[in-house]
């Protein structure tokens, strides 16, 4: 008993130490972008009661108004913005979602698909009340905008969804089972401790940052993977300008049951759909999206060459001219 008594103790000291000297080796300023709540200078609106980061590229007079919405939960539109070229003719509106990007930090149980679908709701109420927009979505983006085209279908002219994840439950658990392959190892473990003790030293500039920072990071590593096919082989290089916490921790655990009705919705949209795909991109690219034509009345796919999950920041110039061309024609062949 003594004998497991003293092992007993200087196994916790151990433990103790290794804690104290990863939290002192980890000491540094760590910096996380102020949120709209906090920074007076950042473009921001009120929407449904939430202050939320937005940007509006105006167009020519009367031009057609287009909603671009990132992916996450938890993302935001900083690598989207080249899609802002497009104001030569049209209308754009960028905007980071509740809980997310630069926008203000909510409660968990404001973080759901009808939290979300109702600040899409009142985004097209505030920029766009008398014209149905096109949505332009980037993975979840594009699975919200789904959602959206289900409860909304005569409120949106067209849409351009950019490699949704998933739809419906079966999809999330493949996707699930899939990413665990980017979510492991001796490097991934090795970054999760490092930067959980790194968060500790995170002071502001509120209270959500040290979690963001945390996941944030991690979300990287996952996306950095270099088996992961969201780049081309040359590391993932998308920016953001911070990440949602809690809005991706949050998403995780829900059920997917209620994405799973709206999108199947989606079916009675009768406008054009464009679906756009990362050549490189061999897990949720092209390979999946064909698979998601059948999901729409009026679908057509394009694959962008030299291009991972993020097309518009990979490959921005190919994607634009499908973009234009796919908006000019109007209707699908």
């Amino acid at each position: 008993m003594k004998r497991a008594f003293k092992w007993t103790v200087a196994l916790c000291a151990c433990i103790a130490l290794a804690i104290v000297a990863g939290f002192v080796g980890t000491q540094g300023d760590y910096t996380v972008a102020r949120l709209v709540t906090d920074d007076p200078t950042l473009p921001s609106e009120t929407v449904a009661g939430v202050e939320l980061h937005m940007k509006v590229a105006d167009g020519p007079a009367g031009a057609q108004t287009i909603i671009v919405l990132h992916g996450g939960p938890g993302g935001d539109f900083r690598s989207l913005q080249a899609l802002e070229a497009l104001s030569d003719q049209y209308r754009l509106v960028f905007y980071d979602q509740r809980g997310a990007g630069l926008s203000e930090r909510v409660p968990a149980e404001m973080l759901t698909l009808d939290g979300y679908l109702d600040e899409l709701a009142a985004v097209i109420d505030l920029v766009s009340p008398t014209e149905a927009p096109v949505l332009i979505g980037h993975s979840w983006g594009a699975m919200l905008a789904t959602a959206y085209l289900g409860q909304n279908p005569d409120k949106v002219q067209t849409a351009i969804l950019i490699e949704p994840g998933y739809f419906d439950r079966d999809g999330h658990a493949a996707w699930k089972a899939e990413s665990h392959r980017y979510l492991s190892g001796l490097n991934y473990w090795r970054e999760a401790i490092i930067t959980g003790f790194s968060a500790q030293h995170v002071d502001g500039p509120d209270d959500a940052a040290p979690h963001d920072f945390l996941i944030g990071h991690m979300i990287g590593v996952f996306a950095n993977h270099s088996d992961n096919p969201y780049h081309c082989g040359d590391g993932y290089t998308a920016p953001s300008w911070r990440f949602g916490g809690l809005a991706s921790d949050t998403w995780d655990r829900s059920n997917k049951a209620k994405l799973e009705q709206r999108t199947a919705d989606a079916a009675v949209f009768a406008g054009p759909v464009l679906l756009m795909a990362g050549a490189c991109n061999d897990w949720i690219g092209a390979p999946l999206q064909k698979s998601h034509l059948n999901l729409f009345s009026a679908a057509e796919l394009s694959i962008i060459p030299d291009a991972g999950h993020d097309v518009i920041w990979d490959n921005p110039n190919t994607s634009l001219t499908v973009i234009r061309e796919f908006l000019t024609a109007g209707t699908l062949d």
